[in-house]
Formats: structure tokens, sequence, C-alpha cells
């Protein structure tokens, strides 16, 4: 009886450490896809920013004649 609560202890250990390795892994990620998102926004912007001046450009490009 007794070393079945001590293998049940145990158990329970590893799995109360491996639950805190995955909810600091889960943290980590989170952050990873946080920071991701924000790049993506950026290049989203600068993205924007370039069609926009090429548009212009276009816009700028006389008309071709008939």
């Amino acid at each position: 009886m007794l070393s079945d609560l001590d293998s049940l202890e145990q158990k329970l250990h590893l799995l109360v450490q491996l639950n805190q390795r995955l909810r600091d892994e889960n943290q980590q990620l989170r952050q990873h896809v946080a920071s991701a998102l924000n790049e993506q926004r950026k290049h989203q912007d600068k993205i924007d920013q370039a069609a926009s001046r090429l548009e212009k450009l276009l816009d700028q490009l006389p008309a071709e004649a008939s």
C-alpha cells in the first residue's frame, strides 16, 4: 500500500512538472505569436505604403495615345 502511494506521489509530481513546463512553453509561444503578428503588421504597412507610392507614380504617367 505504501509503495502504491509513493508511486502515485511520484507520478503526480511528474505531472505537476510537466504541467508547469507546458504552461511556460505556452506563454513563450503566445509571446512569439504576438511578436510575429506585430512584425506582420509592420511589413503590411510598408507594402501598403509602397503600393500607394506606385499608384501615385502610375497616375503621373502620361496617358497612352490611341
